[in-house]
């Protein structure tokens, strides 16, 4: 039998403080949902013993989960991976999309569910988090709150400096999720 929970016990850890105080190198947007979670890495490279201005695109890519699966397995299953891939990555700042309210509300209680996995991965490695609306992702990145998937992934081609568009969109959505965090936290 475990001992009753103590307020002591809180998720946050002088790590995850301390953490919290630096400037990010490298930033982690996530774009949740249950059959697809976009994921998307920033980070500031050293250029001559410096920390360069141009934030990068390091990595991007889905987390995709088995339709089949009960939907706690699924949940079980991004956890799993999301917290494998925040080992990984490393990241210093983990920037989550917040819901926004669907028309079909058999849609938002899956994608609510996922969040709060992440929102658990994320508090469990000690991350530092940070949520944006949608809006204000489209706003930050293309200049206008009601912008298209294509618009933004454009977009993100364009600010990154990459070769081609970002695929898939939801990959794309999160390396905007990203650069949102750093441009409100005045990084970018």
């Amino acid at each position: 039998m475990h001992p009753p929970y103590t307020p002591t016990q809180a998720l946050t850890t002088p790590s995850s403080q301390q953490k919290s105080l630096l400037l990010p190198q490298r930033v982690l947007g996530i774009d949740p949902g249950l059959e697809r979670l976009g994921y998307g890495l920033l980070h500031r490279p050293h250029e001559d013993g410096a920390h360069s201005k141009q934030w990068q695109a390091m990595d991007w890519g889905i987390i995709q989960t088995h339709k089949s699966g009960t939907i706690p397995q699924r949940l079980l299953e991004i956890h799993s991976d999301l917290t494998d891939l925040i080992h990984t990555l490393q990241p210093d700042w983990v920037v989550v999309e917040q819901l926004f309210y669907f028309r079909n509300a058999t849609t938002i209680i899956p994608v609510a569910q996922a969040r709060g996995v992440v929102l658990l991965a994320c508090a469990a490695a000690g991350c530092h988090l940070q949520e944006a609306t949608p809006m204000q992702v489209k706003q930050a990145v293309t200049g206008y709150g009601k912008a298209s998937k294509a618009e933004v992934q454009m977009a993100m081609q364009q600010r990154l400096n990459l070769p081609c568009k970002p695929t898939p969109d939801d990959a794309a959505d999160a390396l905007a999720i990203a650069l949102t965090g750093l441009l409100q936290a005045g990084l970018a």
